[in-house]
């Protein structure tokens, strides 16, 4: 019991990886290619894992933080961590808020489009503002706290309701479904597939802010150990590769062969996620699921939006040796008014952005999984927590699968 009452940074990670991904990127899979990209889930998670596990390991074992670690490895490597953030982070923002606010637009009710000069805000831009005014309110009122406490009433919700959704369409379902896998071809399924691996089950500078997160639990919960700190990321990422499975399964037994594609639209896609649901339980679960898609998306947006202004007022602090005593603020702020403007011009655009945020986060993951694995395997970090065997021989294999794939796309464009 006590472990499970540990249990916190893990569970962000598992509410900042459930979302773009899973809701969007797994039930597209699944509609499109049946089973067939499953081998694609099971290997990104696999070789990303000890990349994603080195955050909390490194924090729990040094009392630091790795951008604190990518210092010590040389400041050229903070700078490059510095820029890849600030080039990704506020398109990163926009894509998981504005599936949070299409979802919001479907579930609630439409407001009327205003115009605003030569600019019309259509709901799901409405929507998008008042989703980051609640999330900032939050984040500078109940700090970590609120996020420790609310993430797991959320992740049980997803969770049960997922499961249960999956179950359902299985009992529903009449007809054969293929376990054959499949390797895209053309240049479009392909860059579908890297877009997949790209975000799951989320982009690798989540141990980034995974690490954060640690050092924030351990200043509430001082019996958080390392031990325990590794068994709260496990949780979280096991049940981020259960749930992922699940919602391409969702998609492969509600969508796959059915002719439906998904929309570009936020607001048109929400509405089809909301359906492929309630299909599968029936139309009295239409609220139910409903909320659980929009508080899955809306812990999303909530913790990136609290991980990125977190990580670059670290990095701004370690680069010029200064602390900032409103950093945080400012970088949250400047934040949410780059991503709102960005709705002002991009909002219908949706699918484009997502799609370039999930390239960009793979194509960005080798550098983030190197310079994890040689922080963590080095003097900075204490002996008896370096990486064993395994994970020296799994991080090794990460590293060229990701740099594989990384070519392999680029040389298809």
């Amino acid at each position: 019991m006590k472990k499970l009452k540990n249990l916190g940074p893990g569970l962000l990670f598992a509410g900042a990886a459930i979302g773009v991904s899973h809701l969007v990127q797994s039930t597209r899979a699944g509609a499109d290619f049946g089973l067939g990209l499953i081998w694609a889930l099971i290997l990104v998670t696999l070789f990303k894992y000890p990349f994603f596990q080195y955050g909390p390991r490194y924090a729990a074992a040094t009392n630091e933080s790795l951008l604190d670690g990518y210092k010590k490895l040389g400041k050229g490597t903070l700078v490059a961590y510095y820029i890849l953030t600030l080039g990704t982070m506020f398109v990163i923002q926009m894509a998981v808020t504005i599936v949070t606010a299409g979802i919001a637009s479907s579930l609630f009710y439409e407001f009327n489009p205003l115009e605003i000069g030569p600019i019309t805000i259509n709901s799901v831009q409405i929507w998008s503002v008042i989703i980051l005014g609640i999330c900032i309110c939050l984040l500078l009122l109940g700090k970590y706290k609120l996020l420790d406490n609310l993430i797991k009433v959320i992740i049980v919700t997803l969770s049960v309701s997922t499961i249960l959704a999956v179950i359902m369409a299985f009992l529903n379902n009449t007809s054969a479904l293929s376990i054959a896998q499949v390797l895209p071809e053309n240049s479009i399924e392909i860059a579908f597939l890297i877009a997949f691996m790209g975000w799951m089950p989320g982009p690798l500078d989540i141990s980034v802010w995974h690490s954060l997160w640690t050092l924030e639990k351990k200043k509430n919960q001082t019996e958080f150990s390392t031990k325990g700190a590794l068994f709260d990321f496990n949780v979280g990422y096991i049940g981020t590769i259960i749930l992922g499975i699940g919602f391409v399964l969702l998609g492969a037994l509600v969508m796959f062969s059915s002719g439906e594609t998904f929309s570009g639209s936020a607001g048109i896609f929400a509405g089809q996620l909301i359906d492929m649901y309630t299909t599968s339980l029936g139309n009295w679960a239409y609220i139910v699921i409903g909320v659980a898609a929009f508080t899955t998306m809306f812990s999303t947006t909530l913790t990136t939006l609290d991980a990125s202004p977190r990580s670059m007022d670290r990095t701004s602090e370690l680069l010029v040796n200064k602390s900032f005593k409103n950093g945080y603020l400012f970088w949250i702020i400047l934040l949410s008014m780059g991503t709102i403007y960005i709705f002002l011009f991009l909002a219908s655009e949706m699918g484009l952005l997502i799609k370039i945020a999930t390239i960009l986060s793979f194509i960005t993951a080798p550098f983030y999984a190197i310079i994890n694995y040689i922080l963590i395997s080095g003097t900075h970090t204490p002996k008896e927590w370096r990486p064993s065997i395994i994970l020296h021989v799994l991080s090794w294999l990460g590293i060229l699968f990701l740099i594989g794939f990384s070519i392999w796309y680029l040389t298809t464009l």
